[in-house]
């Protein structure tokens, strides 16, 4: 082998050594996940009162029960990222599909104290705290990282379509409304939301894990479990 030949070849291999070493001290890296306000959503997961809203967008206070009828606030989930769902016990279609994933989602995060999940009844008046209380021990409900909630209908309501742009209708929250809604909804420890998933797909799923786990790492700087 010639010189000119060994000089091409160890610069080159220099070369590799250095990308895999960047590959092992940023394993998973991607792109910062985006701050979503009221305007990057479409009209229709928007109230008509905040479709317009240019400014800085977080998740309102709440006033909520659980299922050990505790009253559950925004100071539950202080400096906590948190997954949001909106269900009720009677559905027979999606409701349990979301449960089982939400439920895929405890598990995973289960050693990770910053991770909390939400879910709020959009049938608060049938949802009784004794009925969530047997719905969450079927679904298998650890009291220190999931909420199961009922409360004020209208409050509820407004929180879906105000504040975590989750209903795909117009409603008033009144006798004759009614959301049902597949979505999952991100939120990072500032109340800002940071994702949207289908509760219902393998896939989406699977991208809502790496985007709790990568939140987990930029807001605590350490690696993500």
């Amino acid at each position: 082998m010639s010189t000119t030949l060994k000089a091409v070849k160890i610069p080159f291999l220099i070369v590799i050594i250095g990308i895999l070493m960047v590959v092992s001290i940023f394993p998973n890296q991607k792109a910062e996940l985006p701050v979503f306000g009221p305007k990057d959503f479409h009209p229709d997961l928007v109230d008509s009162e905040t479709q317009q809203v240019a400014s800085h967008h977080t998740v309102s206070d709440f006033n909520l029960t659980n299922q050990n009828g505790e009253l559950i606030t925004q100071s539950t989930y202080d400096n906590k990222i948190y997954v949001t769902d909106f269900f009720f016990t009677r559905c027979p279609s999606i409701c349990p599909i979301m449960s089982n994933n939400m439920g895929k989602l405890q598990k995973e995060f289960i050693n990770n104290d910053d991770v909390m999940f939400l879910s709020m009844s959009v049938t608060p008046e049938m949802d009784s705290v004794p009925i969530l209380k047997e719905y969450a021990r079927k679904n298998g409900v650890l009291d220190s990282k999931w909420n199961v909630t009922t409360g004020d209908k209208k409050h509820i309501y407004d929180l879906a379509r105000k504040s975590f742009f989750a209903a795909l209708d117009y409603g008033d929250g009144g006798l004759q409304d009614f959301i049902h809604t597949p979505n999952f909804v991100l939120v990072d420890k500032k109340r800002q939301i940071r994702g949207v998933y289908n509760g219902t797909d393998p896939d989406e799923i699977q991208r809502l894990i790496e985007d709790v786990r990568l939140l987990t790492h930029r807001f605590n700087n350490t690696p993500s479990p």
